[in-house]
């Protein structure tokens, strides 16, 4: 049994997933396009923000506590969607569904999900959640999908705008990992490595998309399975498909994957509620910016009319308070609490979370502060920071 006391960072989390994790599984989570330049950016960029040290300031009464799209959030952080969370761990959406309940932060199941809105609705007594929606080909199977979230008491609706097109992920490729995953001497000697893993999803009927496996004609195992989605990103999306899931959805709705100034606008005028300044994690565009540099140029061009969020790189409490300093209403995290889950199921997501908070609290008090919501750049060091880009 892990002594938690001794996990003091999401690095530990890490190494600890790493050992845990089927290689197979851990490297798709842990992993960027191409050669990672931009994955390694996301974290690397945010290292390079200086922050200002104050003293002598009262800081009894301190609060992370904020909102996101007008939900209270007990700090400025929501569970980003993820796709094969439950191969992360046995049924690992639905325990990160309920770690972020009881914490009391947004969690967001993606439509690529091991478990599916029916099983996280039940398991979690129906608290509400956010979904994330892919734009396919089939758009009768998109009306239904948007239509179980809102019976399933989805609250606000994500729609990823920056997978029109797979990027290619090498250790995807090297691993075998295609749906189903390819059952390889390598991977097969790697399973037996990891029995507490094995062992978990023997105990579980969670193990295919549970999104799409019985909702959609034609595809009702694994085999199926593949043959539908290698053709299902729409290449097409536009700015009228968003108007038209705005419509269906009619709830609160996020763009996630704005990374120019341009788009900001256009996400702007769109009438959705927040936008969230991706890439993808590093898993798209190799070469393009870090998501932390690219914020101030989305808050300017983005203005008043909506929420400005980002995720990418986002490993400690430190991060956060850099992004809500740079302008970001929320952060999502993805990969740190990724770690936590293949950690230690629950009680690892769980962790993340209050360390994050932690390093939130802790940091902020450093700074002078005693409240996230008054948080800007005055923290910050002149010069460490990223500025808009030069307009074009």
């Amino acid at each position: 049994m892990a002594d938690l006391s001794k996990i003091t960072c999401i690095e530990d989390l890490r190494v600890m997933a790493q050992r845990r994790v089927p290689r197979m599984f851990y490297d798709y989570a842990d992993s960027g396009s191409y050669t990672e330049s931009t994955y390694r950016a996301n974290e690397d960029d945010f290292q390079k923000i200086k922050l200002r040290q104050r003293v002598a300031v009262n800081l009894q009464g301190r609060s992370t506590r904020t909102t996101m799209v007008g939900q209270d959030v007990a700090m400025p952080v929501a569970i980003a969607p993820t796709g094969l969370t439950g191969m992360q761990h046995a049924d690992g959406e639905i325990l990160t569904a309920r770690a972020a309940k009881a914490f009391g932060i947004p969690f967001t199941l993606s439509t690529m999900s091991i478990c599916s809105l029916e099983d996280v609705a039940e398991h979690t007594d129906r608290h509400p959640f956010w979904f994330q929606l892919y734009v396919m080909r089939d758009k009768g199977f998109m009306e239904r999908l948007i239509d179980r979230a809102k019976a399933a008491n989805c609250s606000a609706l994500q729609l990823t705008l920056d997978l029109q097109i797979l990027g290619q992920r090498h250790k995807d490729i090297k691993n075998g990992l295609s749906t189903p995953p390819k059952p390889t001497l390598a991977n097969l000697l790697n399973l037996a490595t990891k029995p507490h893993w094995c062992l978990g999803m023997l105990g579980t009927k969670r193990r295919s998309f549970g999104n799409i496996v019985g909702h959609v004609d034609g595809v009702a195992d694994m085999s199926s399975l593949a043959s539908w989605t290698a053709d299902q990103f729409d290449p097409t999306l536009n700015w009228n498909d968003v108007e038209w899931i705005k419509k269906r959805w009619g709830g609160k709705l996020i763009l996630k994957g704005v990374m120019d100034a341009e788009d900001a606008r256009l996400a702007a005028q769109s009438g959705a509620d927040a936008l969230v300044v991706s890439n993808h994690g590093g898993r798209q565009l190799d070469g393009a910016p870090s998501s932390i540099e690219a914020l101030p140029s989305m808050v300017q061009a983005a203005g008043k009319d909506i929420e400005v969020w980002m995720d990418g790189g986002i490993r400690s409490g430190q991060d956060v308070l850099k992004a809500r300093a740079l302008g970001a209403q929320g952060t999502l995290i993805g990969r740190s609490f990724l770690y936590g889950l293949g950690a230690l199921g629950q009680e690892g997501v769980s962790k993340a979370l209050s360390i994050i908070q932690r390093e939130l609290d802790t940091s902020m008090a450093f700074c002078g502060h005693t409240n996230i919501n008054t948080v800007g750049t005055d923290i910050l060091i002149p010069g460490t920071y990223p500025k808009p880009f030069p307009l074009a």
